[in-house]
């Protein structure tokens, strides 16, 4: 068969000829053969199937310079690709139905209709940090409120004051009543805050305005009395145990999970990667500190808990469970869930924050 004119090759391939032109230009899809006087393209028979695999990458929203990129691989490498670039796809979709589950959430409390039957409720907290047996300093802060509670793991040269700036940034929060404004925009300002005090504390201490290497996570809730708003950024964890059952109700920013949700790693080989501690996400990093946020809907019996990473890297999920369900008050769970952490060696610094839903205001 000989070469197939651009009309011939977009009803075999159902690429439009200025998709065609463009995938030229761009030299994802170069014909066989361009005409040197007329400029007229002509394909060859063996490029259809090329064609219409772009034409599935761009159905799938794949942008065109990871389809050039793919079409280079061969076929095992490129369907590695593709499962990579959906888990990313999926991840994304989910946060951003957190986000309208958030918005819905809200503006359903904003209706007097759906708020008036709401039996008042309130929290019973407490917190604490430890630097563990191997730390010589302890580089998170853990705070517990009224209306505000917040673990922050801090890193690099600075940790230290960048953790204890983040949740110094968010205490206004204690204040009676949300602020001005809907509760969306409220944490959006708070996360703004908190990544201005930490830059300003990472430069107090000597930095030179590169925040790199220096920076914290910050996972944090706001009690608005009948819900538990969240804010979250890096590897602090928040997890809510319900009717017994244990809930983890915060997504790692890591290297490490960014790779399971690729697919590209399982949960086994993840808790001994050596990037299991890189993070992707975190406040002082400019760009990077955009955090999801959550709405929860409080019940009476609820138990939250907030914890540095020095808690789950040595501590199962099982054991996290059996405490919150057995300690009694949230003092006696803190105290229990950072001796477990140590028992287990103590190998980073660890802090918990433990809130108790109850019922009353």
């Amino acid at each position: 068969m000989g070469l197939l004119t651009i009309g011939a090759f977009a009803r075999a391939t159902r690429l439009s000829p200025k998709a065609l032109r463009l995938y030229d230009e761009l030299g994802l899809l170069p014909p066989a053969h361009v005409d040197p006087v007329t400029g007229y393209r002509r394909y060859a028979p063996d490029q259809v199937e090329r064609a219409r695999l772009v034409a599935w990458l761009r159905r799938l929203g794949m942008p065109l310079v990871r389809i050039r990129h793919v079409c280079s691989l061969d076929a095992a490498d490129a369907a590695r690709e593709v499962r990579a670039f959906w888990a990313r796809a999926e991840a994304d979709f989910a946060a951003r139905r957190d986000l309208v589950a958030f918005l819905v959430g809200h503006l359903e409390r904003e209706d007097p209709a759906m708020t008036a039957t709401v039996s008042p409720l309130g929290i019973r907290y407490a917190a604490g940090s430890d630097a563990g047996l191997v730390r010589t300093s302890n580089q998170d802060t853990a705070y517990a409120g009224s209306r505000l509670l917040a673990v922050a793991d801090g890193y690099g040269d600075g940790g230290a004051p960048a953790s204890a700036a983040a949740v110094d940034a968010l205490k206004y929060l204690e204040a009676d009543g949300v602020p001005a404004g809907g509760l969306l925009d409220v944490l959006a300002d708070a996360v703004e805050q908190a990544e201005r005090a930490v830059h300003g504390a990472v430069l107090a201490g000597g930095g030179a305005g590169d925040t790199g290497d220096t920076g914290t996570t910050l996972t944090a809730m706001l009690w608005t009395g009948s819900q538990l708003a969240l804010v979250h950024i890096g590897d602090c964890r928040a997890y809510l145990l319900r009717d017994g059952e244990l809930f983890r109700i915060t997504h790692d920013h890591t290297v490490v999970q960014t790779m399971i949700d690729e697919g590209r790693i399982g949960a086994e080989e993840a808790a001994s990667h050596p990037q299991r501690s890189m993070l992707v996400r975190a406040l002082g990093r400019g760009a990077d500190a955009t955090a999801d946020m959550r709405l929860h809907d409080a019940g009476a019996g609820d138990r939250y808990l907030l914890c540095s990473d020095g808690l789950p890297t040595v501590v199962p999920d099982a054991e996290i469970r059996r405490v919150l369900s057995g300690a009694g008050e949230p003092e006696e769970a803190v105290r229990e869930l950072v001796a477990l952490a140590n028992a287990a060696g103590g190998p980073d610094n660890v802090s918990c924050v433990v809130a108790d839903v109850v019922a009353g205001a």
